[in-house]
């Protein structure tokens, strides 16, 4: 095995150590808060290792030549909304989480007057 193929294979073993592990947290953990430090983890670091360890192997060939190829800016793109889009959906679920806990959320006889 030459030492780039070793090179994506510890990268892709890596990003999917992290994937288990984040998996394994949102099914341990009870509360939905626990599980969405869990959850938003597995946006970041395993999704970076597993999109560096595609574009390696869709970019980088044999003799140190590069091109850009349709797959590797594909799996660019995706983790690069991984990463900006993220937090916001983290944000969004635990602003949710805590109004279902701590808010009524049952329509009020004022709501029903508007029709909304």
């Amino acid at each position: 095995m030459s030492p780039f193929n070793l090179a994506v294979t510890a990268l892709l073993a890596a990003g999917v150590a992290c994937e288990v592990l984040c998996a394994l947290g949102v099914l341990v953990m009870r509360g939905p808060f626990q599980k969405l430090h869990y959850a938003s983890a597995g946006t970041t670091v395993g999704a970076f290792f597993i999109g560096l360890a595609i574009v390696a192997r869709e970019t980088l060939h044999a003799g140190g030549a590069v091109e850009v190829s349709a797959g590797g800016l594909e799996v660019l793109a995706a983790v690069c909304f991984m990463f900006l889009l993220g937090p916001a959906v983290t944000i969004l679920t635990a602003r949710t989480a805590r109004r279902l806990e701590h808010e009524p959320v049952e329509i009020t006889p004022a709501e029903l007057e508007r029709g909304s």
